[in-house]
């Protein structure tokens, strides 16, 4: 039986920025985006057998239509005419309704995988302008990396890999709707981040430029339901993190530390607290 693996890399936020909401409720928005090297893994099987079976192992998920492994399979498969059969097994490592991407991650790896494996040959730009219609990370999802992604997080430019670090990953017990983030986002409040200034940091392998540009304007709104957030930065910052932010809607929050030592200690201190079940160091990842 043929078959294929992809991996669903985990996403941060180093910039997230909303500069405006159109008619139709979509924010505008403009973000640096970083995958690391947590991940999700899909294996795909091909089958003779026509039809979608999706198994999701332990994940609190649907089976079915409405996860967005299923419905990204039944995009494509149907937008490319596959008459077989496909059946995938998702094993699940990124924490739910974490601000990580991880579903939009999923969707994105399985639009990869069964571009592979009925062998379509759809490039990356068809395989993102696929997933923009399931969700708007999915397009910076299908190929990661260190990007800009604007418009509502469809058009997506690839940057030069941000300075070498290591990040520390802290999740804290709760789960975020990101509608409801947006929803409550006062647009008369918030203080944008200088996402230009962190381009050129980046560009220029600047360390300390990226680290002291760190800025999500979402932040505030999921803070005021979510206090554990402004615990864990301190906490943090207190281990040697030269920075901090919360991840995209929330609620985990990431450090980004110089070297591995210092990551290693921060990380054993979360590790033996209350919210060391969903505590990872990682580092970012290029595709």
């Amino acid at each position: 039986m043929k078959s294929t693996t992809e991996f669903a890399y985990a996403k941060l936020n180093l910039a997230l920025d909303v500069t405006g909401v159109r008619e139709n409720g979509y924010h505008d928005v403009r973000m640096i985006m970083q995958t690391v090297d947590l991940h999700d893994t899909l294996t795909l099987y091909a089958s003779d057998t026509p039809g979608i079976t999706l198994s999701v192992g332990d994940a609190d998920l649907p089976a079915g239509p409405g996860n967005l492994v299923y419905d990204a399979a039944q995009l494509l498969m149907t937008k490319c005419n596959v008459q077989r059969g496909v059946r995938i097994v998702l094993d699940k490592c990124i924490p739910m309704a974490a601000g990580m991407a991880g579903g939009s991650s999923d969707a994105a790896a399985t639009l990869r995988g069964i571009n592979r494996l009925f062998e379509l040959g759809l490039t990356t730009e068809q395989l993102q302008k696929l997933g923009v219609t399931l969700g708007a990370d999915i397009p910076y999802c299908v190929g990661g990396g260190t990007a800009l992604a604007e418009g509502i997080g469809e058009i997506v430019t690839p940057l030069p890999a941000m300075p070498r670090c290591h990040i520390l990953l802290v999740k804290p017990p709760v789960g975020v709707s990101t509608s409801f983030v947006y929803k409550n986002l006062d647009m008369d409040t918030i203080q944008h981040p200088d996402v230009d200034g962190m381009i050129s940091a980046i560009r220029s392998g600047n360390y300390v430029g990226v680290t002291s540009r760190l800025g999500n304007v979402l932040e505030s709104v999921t803070l005021a339901h979510c206090p554990e957030i402004a615990t864990i930065k301190t906490q943090m910052q207190s281990l040697g993190a030269d920075g901090v932010l919360m991840s995209g809607s929330g609620p985990t929050v990431f450090g980004i530390f110089p070297t591995k030592s210092a990551a290693s200690f921060a990380y054993m201190h979360f590790k033996v607290g209350p919210y060391g079940s969903e505590t990872y160091l990682v580092q970012p990842l290029q595709p």
